[in-house]
């Protein structure tokens, strides 16, 4: 399940993945928001809070993510991917010879300082 995170500024987008996640998460939670937030700003600052595991995504989430990765491709400007998962956040550092923007990897207990990066705001 992917759920909106509504308390962030309005230049960020948030969502928090837990149990299992399928392309129709994508569909109806993620693409619209993403959709939104290139209209109103230009760019995607994004933050995930990840508190399941990956093989809790279908392989049709995977494609999803793929496809919304390159349909903005040149949109990414911040990207703050928060996990317990070691390989989950090394990976995640990977995007940045991929994708244009930032990426960057904190544990679920650095949260704080995942928004505070993601929003520019100290």
């Amino acid at each position: 399940m992917l759920e909106h995170i509504r308390y962030l500024p309005a230049h960020v987008l948030g969502m928090h993945a837990a149990g299992h996640v399928t392309i129709g998460d994508y569909e109806k939670a993620l693409r619209p928001l993403l959709e939104q937030q290139v209209k109103q700003t230009g760019r995607i600052n994004f933050l995930l809070i990840l508190e399941t595991k990956i093989k809790n995504f279908t392989a049709g989430a995977w494609c999803g993510n793929i496809r919304l990765g390159l349909k903005y491709f040149t949109r990414w400007n911040k990207v703050a991917v928060v996990t317990d998962q070691d390989g989950v956040r090394e990976f995640s550092h990977l995007f940045k010879y991929i994708l244009p923007g930032k990426f960057a990897g904190y544990k679920l207990e650095e949260l704080d300082e995942a928004v505070k990066w993601v929003t520019g705001i100290k």
